[in-house]
Order: structure tokens, then C-alpha cells, then sequence
């Protein structure tokens, strides 16, 4: 099962392909975009990066690309995770885009779809500790603190950050009991 578009109010999802590798690019070459994301990355970077994103899937599981009409916004992701039933979201808008309520419009799509169209039984997120405006999104779309941890993941840390992290998250009777 391949990921479907999702549609919210505002959003249209496509699932993310090699041909949004320019979107890639501009992603990643915005310093505040990618600051609690291992910093800023070359075209060559940002090719293997989407490379990664492309092949790190599961059936009904991706990467979305946004778009307001036809303007790119950014990535939505429901990634595998270790356990199974599970699945990672994140989200990279932007930053013409930040602060119009379109990471939460775009998240709760994305639990609809992990919970009810997927069926799985937990969706958590993470970030940088000092990464407040992503931690405000998590808790707005329901998703509760579950721990503080240090990561060892090389592609979200650049050599020399702080790799102190959150990690929240929302179990399907939740989100069923809410929606």
C-alpha cells in the first residue's frame, strides 16, 4: 500500500518523490529551517537526504510534500519505527509558511490517516529540546511528553549540538476517545 495525496482545508499532501528534490534543496538551505536538523546542507546533501527520506518506508508509510495551491510549503512524515505498529511524524515547512497553524493542519491529517487508515496503535514525535515552536505543535495536535532523552542520531545533530531531546506521542484509544 502506497501512501495516498491527503487533503486538509488548506493542504494538499502528495507523496514525496525524486522530483521534489528542488523543494529538498530550498528546505535545506535555510539556516532556520535546519536549525535543530544537523544545519544547513548542500545540493549533494540534500540529494542523499532525499534518497534516505524515499527509501525509508513501510506500506502506507512516507513522506508527504505540502502544497497551498501550487505552492510548495513543505514535508510531512509518517516514518516506520522500530516497534511494530508504529510510526514517526515530523514536519519541515518554510519559513515563509511558519506560524499559519499549517504544521498542525498537516499533522492532524497525518494522524488521521496513521491511526484510522493505517491502523497503527502509536505515533510519536522528536526534537531538539530548545526546538519550543515543534514542541507547541506536538502538544496542539494531542500528542503528550513522554521523556527527555540525549540522541545519538547523526542526522538530526550536527558534530558539536546540544543532543538533548523530547520525544512525545499518542496511542490509537487516545486519539479514538478524542475523535
Amino acid at each position: 500500500m502506497s501512501p495516498p495525496i491527503l487533503h486538509t482545508e488548506r493542504l494538499r499532501l502528495v507523496p514525496l518523490s525524486a522530483g521534489h528534490l528542488e523543494h529538498e534543496i530550498e528546505l535545506s538551505a535555510d539556516p532556520e529551517v535546519m536549525r535543530y536538523l544537523g544545519g544547513v546542507r548542500t545540493r549533494e546533501q540534500s540529494a542523499e537526504a532525499l534518497r534516505k527520506l524515499l527509501a525509508d518506508t513501510a506500506p502506507g508509510l512516507g513522506c508527504w510534500a505540502g502544497f497551498l495551491d501550487a505552492d510548495f510549503a513543505g514535508y510531512w512524515a509518517l516514518r516506520p519505527a522500530d516497534a511494530p505498529n508504529e510510526a514517526e511524524l515530523g514536519y519541515r515547512l518554510l519559513r515563509r509558511h511558519w506560524r499559519k497553524g499549517l504544521a498542525k493542519e498537516g499533522s492532524l491529517e497525518l494522524l488521521r490517516y496513521g491511526f484510522r487508515d493505517v491502523g497503527l496503535d502509536r505515533i510519536f514525535a522528536g526534537t531538539a529540546v530548545g526546538n519550543k515552536a515543534s514542541q507547541a505543535t506536538m502538544a496542539a495536535i494531542g500528542l503528550r511528553h513522554i521523556r527527555d532523552f540525549v540522541s545519538d542520531d547523526p542526522d538530526y545533530f550536527a558534530p558539536g549540538d546540544d543532543r538533548h531531546a523530547v520525544e512525545y506521542a499518542l496511542r490509537r484509544e487516545e486519539w479514538l476517545a478524542r475523535n
